[in-house]
């Protein structure tokens, strides 16, 4: 699994009015379903109003080159310059938990 964290940071709220219209004009629900999308979530910061967190993880690179090729790409293209978004991206592999680590997972 491929987890990509994407900080949106912009003024006067324009994240979470890009994240607002990503949810109304239902592309979110799209990206959920395609196929290969395994998680997409927003999270508002606690330490910083102007930053909304986006979650994203795919069960492959393929996966996620499936949709950069979708044409809601350019939806959201649309979108980060409607609302003037600057982006931080990390990416994540997933890896097991080990014996250790797992023993301070509470489930």
């Amino acid at each position: 699994m491929i987890t990509v964290n994407i900080y949106y940071t912009g003024e006067h709220g324009n994240a979470r009015a890009f994240m607002r219209e990503m949810v109304s004009s239902g592309i979110v629900e799209r990206i959920r379903a395609q196929a290969g999308n395994l998680r997409y979530e927003y999270f508002y910061s606690v330490d910083d109003s102007e930053t909304v967190l986006l979650i994203d993880s795919w069960t492959d690179q393929s996966a996620i080159d499936k949709h950069h090729a979708s044409p809601m790409m350019d939806e959201i293209s649309v979108l980060h310059e409607k609302y003037d978004l600057h982006m931080k991206v990390e990416r994540y592999v997933s890896d097991t938990l080990s014996v250790h680590d797992a023993s301070f997972v509470r489930d």
